[in-house]
Order: structure tokens, then sequence, then C-alpha cells
């Protein structure tokens, strides 16, 4: 297994300050750097949620701002407001006799912890009556943000966004989507989502990691054309991810070909075509140029952005904005000219001058 970089990046951040950054030269000159001088040195990488969590005051600050810049917004982050409504949100998706956690608990067995993130656990379980596999979210009530989901009616931000992606179906374990919503338990002290659990499976982080030797260029392309995929019917249904990353994505391994599911919805929101954003609420390390110099950025580049992040943490090693302005991310020469292309496209310093997510899928790496 290969050794992770023992470094602090916060997995679920609400940026306020700008950092100092060098000036900006339009387009990236990414392809034309130089090869990294050991390129069979061992990667090194850190989970990024495993980090401190978000602290209540900065997760406060974020809402806070962000419905201040709400008026201009109109969707997207101004839409997600604090929680003093959500206890008119349903408390199941059946309404039953037994109290919401009662509820939950007779219907699902909990296990291990999965994972821990900036907004709660997930733990391993499964559902009593048929032993599906699934994973549960548990996040803290002072957490949770409302929104109003397709059909006007209030509900958990989360929530929302997956019952507008046509979740809540089972049956989609071996399909490019994201995890399916199951259920959800709306408690006095959190709320509880009950998620699809494909088996086997990991995180493309864990993946990656795993793996004897680095992947290469052939098995990267298959995952970054079925995140492509995702990432656009993300898209049609007007749904901002905000934190594409390894770490949110997740691999079915149990066929020779990996199966690509995005996960993590916690900080996705609704969106128009016009929509930008003043406050970043993502990865700190995977914040796009144009935030640092206009303190704006906007869902469609900044996802194809998030495209190249992915791709470079797939082939190279763990990626960071302030050290890719500085020139100092190695690209690995070895790599065809096609993916180069590519990932130099992705990671086009200038919003305006990245491809849409359309144009990604006809790129001639991924065809």
């Amino acid at each position: 297994m290969k050794n992770r970089r023992s470094c602090a990046r916060k997995a679920k951040t609400c940026t306020t300050q700008q950092s100092a950054v060098p000036a900006l030269d339009g387009r990236t000159k990414g392809a034309k750097r130089e090869a990294s001088p050991d390129v069979n040195s061992p990667r090194k990488r850190i989970r990024v949620h495993k980090s401190e969590p978000q602290t209540a005051s900065e997760y406060n600050l974020c809402k806070r701002l962000s419905k201040r810049k709400g008026r201009e917004d109109e969707e997207g982050q101004s839409s997600q407001k604090t929680n003093k409504n959500c206890d008119k949100v349903p408390r199941s998706k059946k309404t039953k006799k037994l109290d919401p956690k009662s509820e939950f608990e007779a219907k699902y067995a909990q296990h291990n912890a999965l994972g821990e993130g900036g907004f709660g656990l997930v733990f391993a379980g499964y559902r009593r009556t048929d032993n599906l596999p699934v994973a549960i979210k548990h996040i803290p009530k002072d957490k949770v943000s409302c929104t109003e989901d397709y059909k006007g009616q209030r509900l958990a931000a989360e929530v929302a966004v997956m019952l507008k992606l046509g979740n809540g179906k089972e049956g989609s374990v071996g399909t490019s989507a994201p995890v399916s919503l199951l259920d959800w338990y709306n408690t006095d002290e959190e709320l509880i989502l009950v998620l699809e659990r494909p088996v086997p499976s990991e995180d493309l982080f864990e993946y990656i990691n795993n793996k004897e030797d680095d992947l290469d260029e052939k098995e990267a392309k298959i995952i970054i054309k079925q995140l492509v995929e995702a990432a656009k019917h993300l898209e049609d249904n007007s749904i901002f991810h905000r934190d594409i990353k390894p770490e949110n994505i997740l691999i079915e391994t149990g066929s020779d070909v990996p199966q690509v599911r995005l996960i993590d919805f916690g900080l996705s929101c609704f969106f128009k075509k016009e929509s930008s954003f003043s406050v970043f609420c993502g990865t700190a390390e995977h914040i796009p140029p144009e935030w640092y110099t206009t303190s704006v950025y906007k869902p469609g580049p900044t996802t194809v952005w998030q495209m190249g992040v992915v791709l470079y943490e797939i082939l190279h090693d763990s990626f960071d904005t302030i050290k890719f302005f500085k020139d100092e991310l190695d690209i690995n020469d070895k790599v065809s000219s096609d993916c180069m292309d590519f990932l130099g496209k992705c990671l086009d310093k200038d919003p305006e001058q990245r491809p849409t997510l359309e144009q990604l899928r006809l790129h001639s790496w991924l065809i």
C-alpha cells in the first residue's frame, strides 16, 4: 500500500477569506511542465475527510453569508437556510405510528463506522427484512440545512437533491449513478439518511492507494469517462455537487471494469443557468483559481475543474491549487497527448476557457 502524505487538508470548509496567490497568466501551462524527476517514487496521500470536522461557528458563518448573498444567487447556496424550518420536514418517507428513531431501528441494523466527515458519521448496516446492505448517515440537527425541492416542499437540502436525481429506487448497483437514498428519518436530535451501499466497493481514494502499482491511463480513462457522465447527469438536473473528489467517488469492485458512483451530497445545492457563488464550500485545496482572483465561482466551470483535479490525483499525487499556481505540481510525461490535453483543458486557469461537461464527453481522449 502506498504511503500517504502528512498534511492538513480540511474536508468540508466554508472559506470566507482569500489567500494571496501569484498573478495568473491566463490559460494553464500544466501540459508544458517538466515531468517528475522520479516518476517511480511512492505516491503519498492523505484522506481529506479524516481531518478535523468543521466547527459550528464556521458552518453557521458560511450559511449566514450565504443567506446575505442569496439576493444575488437566487438559488443554490442561498436556498439552503438554517434548520429552524426543518421541523416542518416530513419525518420519514412513510408515516407510521412509531417515532422516527424507533422506526429506523425497527427497519435497519447499524454496525461499524465507515467514515467521518465535517457533517457527521456514516455507518455500515443492513435492512432487517432482506439483509440489503446500506450506509447510514447521521447528521446533527445544527448541521442540517433546508431548501425547497422542485415541488416546492421544504426538505433537508441533501434529501431534496437526492430525490431530484430520482433516487429512492433500489437496484441501481452496477450503474453509473449516485447512490440511492432509500429512507430518511427526522428525529429531534439528528437527520438519519439510509443510502444504498454497493458491495464490494471502496472509495476512489482507497482504490488508488490499495493498488500495488499506480493506476494506468487506461483505467483512469474508464473512471473519468463515467465521472463526466455522472456530473453531466447532475448538471442536467440543475444540481451542483460542489465537492467531487476521490473520497466522494465510490468504485464498485465486483467486476473486471470499475463502476463509478457519486456519494456525499451534503454540500450540494440547486442552481440556475446564471448562478454564481461567492462563499466557497468544498475542499480548500481544490478551490478553483477564479475564486482567488474574482471572489466568484460558477457551477459548470468549477465542476470541470474538479474533473481535472480527480484525473491529476489518479495519475499523479494529491492536488493543491496554490502549488498549481506556483508550478510546483509535477506532470507525468508518460501519459498520451490526448490525456494531457484533457487535463490541461480541465485545469485551465481561465474558467471561460474551460470546456463544458458536454464538450468533455466528446473529447478525443474519452472517445
